[in-house]
């Protein structure tokens, strides 16, 4: 992309800078002044560089956070590994803490700041809704990704061994290692070999890529036998987009049922499951999302399996909300003599939809710590964060390009996609072999944050709701000294 382009594409129209000005810091603070976005970063705890060196931030009241030189932050260009957190998330679980001290067990109905526990997620659904783009009651806001995952296959993965059954998964042969253990003991719980029943994509040849037509061309190879398709929408990885709606409508055309792994695209991508008829999918929160560590997870099913009577595995939270805590209908459970007034035994009344397929009432504090993310999310509307993240990760491809052509012996490639809309927030670096750790390291000292993935790539991932176009700048100058300084060291790279 050059310079002309980089103006059209941030812009929607040619301006004036040339090519000796894009390049620099002013233009980058340029593209700041104009960002709808730019009020929303105010809204998060970037850590500083001094924070980063403290050995224990931890004992610091919480009000002095970010206070050690907040005129110094980090560089936090990782928000696809872990979302920074929203300020308003501690006043808002502080709330919930006092509530449940004040209130205990009545604060699941008699909730004084009308979000009571018994129906909590109800709120957070709406707002995820909008995020993954469908309706309400598609949306379940339960478990963790790896744990949706397996209570969706078990509804959905259903393989019929006969001679016309269905009954291989289809998967990227380099999803994230959770896929493939979640995949291949789905297949083994069934009695299946997964030699037999799990295919894997690979890109071909040299490619670090999956394009869309390989993809299609292994579901044709195997589409009289395969029940499920189960891909990432962004991979953890490389950074590529798939053509979620493309690919969703070439499976389903060939009578296979298709998921997504949506850890990497919620928050990030534009998704419209509902429009795109997606049968169902899976995510976690803490990336994108910032819902914190290891928080409340997401799934999908698409409303045309909405049948209450749909298998499912059962759970409490799962079932008819109105008779939840009633005691006559099969939810009673007597110490000598359970029963149910028709088979005595307790029967399960699944909610329809997504909902239907809770186990276990969510955690309240993880609820209340995405709640504060989504609110920003909704206030500024994903439409408008995609539109930010394509220019900002375009500026970025830019830079690193344009920045290290002159290099005799380029330090690295980028492996993810050039097209905008092949790709996410994030830009895959891969260094040559033995450099990656050094430049890991040196930007770390430097208080730049970033991903790596041994032995060979850094992820580098600027978010819109909190990063800008200066950091952007910033993170390029910082790389090239840090390239620099380890070169002069004499490191051997191959």
């Amino acid at each position: 992309m050059d310079s002309a382009q980089l103006h059209q594409f941030i812009h929607g129209k040619r301006i004036t800078f040339d090519d000796s000005r894009s390049s620099t810091r002013e233009f980058a603070r340029h593209l700041d002044a104009g960002d709808p976005l730019a009020g929303f970063r105010k809204e998060f705890l970037i850590p500083s560089k001094a924070d980063l060196k403290d050995p224990h931030p931890e004992t610091k009241p919480a009000d002095q956070c970010n206070a050690a030189d907040p005129s110094d932050p980090c560089i936090y260009f990782c928000g696809n590994s872990l979302g920074l957190q929203p300020k308003n998330t501690q006043a808002l679980i502080a709330d919930e803490l006092r509530i449940w001290a004040t209130r205990g067990v009545q604060g699941h109905f008699d909730h004084p700041l009308s979000r009571p526990w018994a129906s909590a997620e109800v709120e957070v659904n709406m707002h995820m809704a909008n995020v993954v783009g469908a309706l309400p009651e598609e949306v379940s806001t339960m478990g963790t990704l790896t744990a949706n995952v397996h209570t969706l296959l078990a509804s959905f993965y259903k393989p019929d061994v006969t001679k016309e059954g269905r009954y291989k998964i289809i998967i990227e042969g380099k999803a994230f290692p959770s896929d493939h253990y979640a995949v291949e003991s789905q297949i083994e719980w069934h009695g299946l070999n997964p030699r037999d029943a799990l295919v894997t994509i690979f890109p071909e040849g040299d490619r670090k890529v999956l394009t869309t037509d390989r993809i299609c061309r292994v579901i044709d190879e195997n589409a009289s036998t395969t029940a499920v398709l189960w891909l990432s929408g962004v991979h953890y990885y490389t950074g590529q987009a798939f053509d979620l709606k493309a690919i969703t409508r070439y499976a389903q055309n060939k009578g296979i049922l298709v998921g997504w792994d949506l850890a990497h695209a919620v928050g990030n991508i534009l998704l419209e499951l509902h429009e795109w008829g997606a049968d169902f999918a899976a995510w976690c929160t803490y990336k994108y999302l910032s819902g914190g560590p290891g928080g409340i997870g997401g799934i999908f099913v698409h409303e045309k399996h909405a049948s209450p009577e749909k298998h499912r595995l059962a759970g409490w939270w799962g079932h008819d909300k109105a008779s939840r805590f009633t005691m006559d209908t099969g939810l009673f459970f007597s110490l000598y003599s359970p029963r149910d007034i028709t088979n005595n035994q307790p029967v399960f009344r699944p909610m329809s939809g997504a909902a239907g397929y809770q186990m276990s009432n969510p955690s309240i504090l993880d609820l209340t710590a995405l709640l504060s993310s989504l609110s920003l999310y909704s206030s500024a509307s994903m439409a408008a964060v995609r539109t930010k993240s394509v220019r900002m990760t375009g500026y970025l491809d830019y830079l690193l390009r344009s920045q290290f052509e002159s290099y005799d012996s380029k330090p690295f490639e980028i492996i993810t996609p050039q097209n905008p809309a092949a790709r996410g927030a994030q830009l895959s670096l891969l260094f040559r072999e033995g450099l990656m750790t050094q430049v890991f390291d040196g930007l770390q000292e430097r208080g730049v944050i970033v991903d790596e993935r041994k032995p060979d790539v850094i992820r580098v991932a600027p978010l819109p709701l909190y990063n800008t176009f200066e950091e952007v700048w910033d993170f390029v100058q910082v790389l090239k000294e840090v390239i620099g300084a380890t070169y002069k060291r004499g490191v051997e790279v191959r």
